[in-house]
Formats: C-alpha cells, sequence, structure tokens
C-alpha cells in the first residue's frame, strides 16, 4: 500500500516556506504556537525536511516546531562554500536570528547530531537543550565513511529511482520503511545539477577528506565542555556505530540522558515515530533526570 507524508501530517496544522538567512533561501517546515518554546529538527547528510514529517504534530502540540533543509541541501540554496560543522551551526544561529529565536532546543540525527553539538558548543547561550540522534560528529571507521561517501554520491552522480532508494534502505534497519514519497522527493533533490557540484564540497568535510576530519570530529575533552542538557539516542542497529558508542558519549557529558530504541536503524524518529516521540519528548520536556 502506498505511504504518504500527507498520511503523515493528516491532522497536522503546518506550513512550508522559505527564510531569508543571511541571503540563504532556507525551507523550513513548521508547525505549533509561535508563542510556544523553539525546537529545531536536523536532517542528516545529503537528507532533508521530510526526514521528520512523522515527528512534526506531536511534538508542535508543546513546542513551536521547526524541520529544516539545512544549508546545501534539500530545497534550501547551495552555495559554492565550504561545509564543516562551523558553517551549518553558523547558518543555524542566523537562521534562528532570522526567526527572533532566542534560544531554541535542538535535536539532530547523524550529521544534524553533530550540529547540535557544535551549536551547543559555540553557542551554549543560544541552546536549551539537545537530542543526539544515532551521530555525533565522530571519526567513524574508514570502511563506515566509504560505504557512506560511496552511496552517497552514485545516489547524486547517477540519480535513479534504484540509486535513491538503495541510500535510503541503508538508512533502516527494515528496508520496507523506504516509502515512495521519500524516493520521489529525494530523486528531486538529487537530480539538481547544482546539487551534484557541492556534495563533493559537503562530503569532503568529514567523508572524503582527513584534514576535514581532523577540523569537524568532536573528542572527549569537547563532549566534557557541553553545558546544556544532552539526549543520546542511539539504535541496536544504527549502521555507523553500535550502541556503547552512543554510551561513551554519554558518560562524557554531565547533564545527559541515554536511550536506546531497538528494531531500528539510522532514522529510529522515522521507523519508531512512536517510541522516538515518546522517549523524545519526555527530555525536552522533563530532562535528563541528573
Amino acid at each position: 500500500m502506498h505511504q504518504s507524508v500527507w498520511t503523515d501530517l493528516r491532522g497536522v496544522e503546518f506550513s512550508q516556506r522559505w527564510v531569508d538567512v543571511g541571503g540563504i533561501r532556507t525551507r523550513v517546515l513548521e508547525a505549533g504556537a509561535k508563542d510556544s518554546p523553539a525546537l529545531i529538527f536536523i536532517h542528516g547528510t545529503g537528507g532533508h525536511a521530510e526526514a521528520y514529517t512523522r515527528n512534526l504534530g506531536p511534538h508542535a502540540e508543546h513546542f513551536h516546531t521547526y524541520s529544516i533543509d539545512m544549508i546545501g541541501h534539500g530545497f534550501t540554496d547551495k552555495p559554492d562554500q565550504s561545509y564543516d560543522f562551523k558553517d551549518y551551526a553558523e547558518h543555524l544561529r542566523a537562521f534562528m536570528d532570522a526567526e527572533g529565536l532566542a534560544t531554541a532546543s535542538l535535536s539532530g540525527e547523524s550529521m544534524g547530531a553533530g550540529i547540535a553539538a557544535w551549536f551547543a558548543l559555540l553557542f551554549p547561550d543560544r541552546t536549551d537543550k539537545i537530542c543526539l540522534n544515532t551521530g555525533a560528529a565522530l571519526r567513524l571507521p574508514d570502511d563506515v565513511i566509504q560505504r557512506m561517501a560511496t552511496l552517497t554520491m552514485d545516489a547524486v552522480r547517477n540519480a535513479s529511482e534504484e540509486s535513491v532508494r538503495k541510500r535510503l534502505e541503508w538508512l533502516m534497519y527494515d528496508p520496507a520503511m523506504v516509502t515512495e514519497d521519500l524516493v520521489s522527493t529525494r530523486l528531486a533533490i538529487y537530480q539538481s545539477p547544482e546539487y551534484v557540484e557541492r556534495m563533493d564540497n559537503i562530503l569532503r568535510a568529514r567523508h572524503t577528506d582527513p584534514a576535514g576530519q581532523d577540523r569537524n570530529c568532536l573528542v572527549e575533552d569537547d563532549w566534557r565542555k557541553v553545558s546544556v542538557p544532552v539526549l543520546v539516542l542511539w539504535t541496536d542497529h544504527d549502521p555507523t556505530a553500535p550502541p556503547e558508542v552512543g554510551k561513551q558519549i554519554a558518560d562524557w557529558i554531565a547533564d545527559s540522558r541515554y536511550e536506546q530504541i531497538d528494531g531500528a536503524g539510522h532514522w529510529p524518529q522515522f521507523e519508531k515515530p512512536e517510541e522516538f516521540n515518546r522517549v523524545h519528548l519526555d527530555f525536552l520536556l522533563r530532562g535528563t533526570g541528573a
């Protein structure tokens, strides 16, 4: 049976719009009361706002909730520049300025988790809480990095339903979770000639250039400096790192909480939305208990 993002968003009052972020036309999905605390969902490498269609509604009951296409991604502008974590954090800060948000909680998946962590280190006074969802600006094993880069570049340079589906299936514990809507949305993004050019820049920052990894990867001393409450959320089938890695990061952070969702891969917010929403909201509304 065909599954659609419109089914995910059935009954959710939301909008899609573009925000001028220092000259970068930035796409956002938005829901929730504007006077509620702000929450920003951040996708991973090669991703887009639709990664959170199953989470936007439940969180909008409590938060002014955004899911954005980060600079260089999705239907947001793609300037020819570096794409280090600091660049993403600066784009996020400028987005918050444009929206008049003094502070926000940040929830990032994979690369998005790294962006959230860097943001909390660079702009602690603008950060309420962060969630590190199956990622944390880590130096990953070479075979994992090469697999990610190969799948991504094949999907972008040779964009087809088959190549894009293969890239999306890598994210899931159950490949059947990849919907036609996800494939068609990502295919439309990857078929942009501009996106093909920028993906080299994006991957160079953390996947294909060792110097990029040195600049972008966080280590124990960095994690011990994180001063905001953190949820480290991992899965038992994450293709990038085992649960022990997530637990270690949580141990390094003073005010942290570790949660594990079983039966999911790299996108627990999409594969196990009910459990993700429950755990995630409990952290945002109640904290770490530390």
